[in-house]
């Protein structure tokens, strides 16, 4: 693993540091496949079932590593991560700033937890860039539109309290807090049947741009795996019981 990402297994939480702090933690390619294999890794490891995103130093990520865009190009490796993700759920834990691809990594996590006075922002058009790593497309899908082209067109940042009260943010904190926060809300997570969690999770995820018609022909076999598997025949057991369920994810 680069030292631009350091990862750190935590009970069945993975917790991946942006770790770039003299440039804000700036997104080259190294800094971008270092990022795809920590989630390769989330994925693989049937131990591990959330991750959770932060930033080292005094913010999230300033975006893309415009020097390097300079010279090099736009590191073709991120698309890799801000398109697919990870099929288990992912958490932002976000401090100081999400600007331009930064808030994109956020914004490819399914839920955001950021400290109060955190500015979060899509400045591409005053550098005469573009956002193309999924801002234009998933930010009009997590606040109002009008708020969504009001910050794309402008460049302008919100603030995590501003987030919050527009729905962006799921928890807000204290300034220093969001990560002990993310991890709070990640193993509150991950105490849940994962083979449940996560076809609950793929569900959610393909809600958006589909008819309700089209959703109920989407969930019908994510249904029957899960009612089919033997998590849930152990949580019916640990609840008459009356104890913690053990859960084996199949």
């Amino acid at each position: 693993m680069s030292d631009s990402i350091i990862i750190e297994p935590r009970s069945s939480i993975l917790i991946i540091t942006l770790n770039r702090p003299e440039v804000m933690n700036a997104i080259n390619s190294e800094l971008a496949e270092a990022l795809n294999r920590a989630i390769r890794i989330l994925d693989a490891r049937e131990d591990l079932r959330v991750g959770v995103i932060v930033g080292s130093g005094r913010g999230f990520s300033s975006g893309m590593d415009l020097s390097a865009f300079a010279t090099e190009g736009a590191p073709k490796t991120f698309r890799e991560f801000l398109v697919n993700g990870s099929a288990k759920p992912l958490v932002a834990a976000v401090e100081g700033f999400a600007l331009a691809g930064g808030l994109e990594i956020a914004l490819t996590c399914d839920l955001i937890v950021a400290s109060r006075g955190a500015r979060l922002g899509v400045p591409e058009v005053k550098v005469g860039l573009f956002a193309a790593g999924g801002a234009l497309i998933r930010l009009p899908q997590r606040v109002l539109r009008a708020k969504a082209v009001e910050m794309v067109l402008t460049g302008a940042p919100i603030t995590a309290e501003e987030g919050f009260e527009m729905g962006l943010i799921s928890r807000l904190t204290e300034k220093g807090s969001a990560l002990g926060t993310a991890i709070d809300l990640a193993h509150e997570i991950s105490r849940n049947a994962p083979l449940a969690v996560r076809a609950s999770l793929a569900m959610v995820r393909a809600n958006v741009g589909r008819t309700e018609e089209e959703l109920w022909k989407v969930q019908a076999p994510l249904g029957r795996g899960v009612f089919a598997s033997a998590d849930a025949k152990e949580g019916a057991r640990a609840f008459v019981e009356k104890r913690e369920p053990e859960w084996t994810g199949n």
